[in-house]
């Protein structure tokens, strides 16, 4: 519940985010990055980790391409099981992988 409230403000913010100019220096920017995390990991680690991405945004830090990286254990999907890909999970260590949204 509180994920939802949180991905809700920040959806709030991307709304009226343009009226401030275009300033981040990552991609995907760092609220989009911050629903990323929220929706892909645990609530504490998420903030903190958005937190820290926010706290980089400036000009003493290069920026460029920074995808969040979770922690998660992947099910087996059944032959023939249908369901919706909403993120791609690109492994990079055990458990370990890059999120990246599907655009629709």
């Amino acid at each position: 519940m509180l994920r939802k409230i949180v991905i809700k403000l920040i959806n709030a913010y991307k709304f009226i985010s343009p009226l401030f100019g275009n300033k981040c220096r990552y991609y995907p920017t760092c609220s989009t990055y911050a629903i990323w995390e929220f929706e892909n990991d645990n609530f504490i680690i998420a903030f903190f980790k958005s937190f820290l991405r926010i706290l980089r945004c400036n000009q003493f830090f290069k920026g460029g391409i920074d995808y969040p990286v979770v922690s998660k254990k992947l099910g087996s999907v059944k032959f023939g099981e249908k369901r919706e890909v909403n993120y791609w999970y690109i492994p990079i260590k055990k458990n370990k992988f890059i999120v990246i949204k599907v655009d629709r």
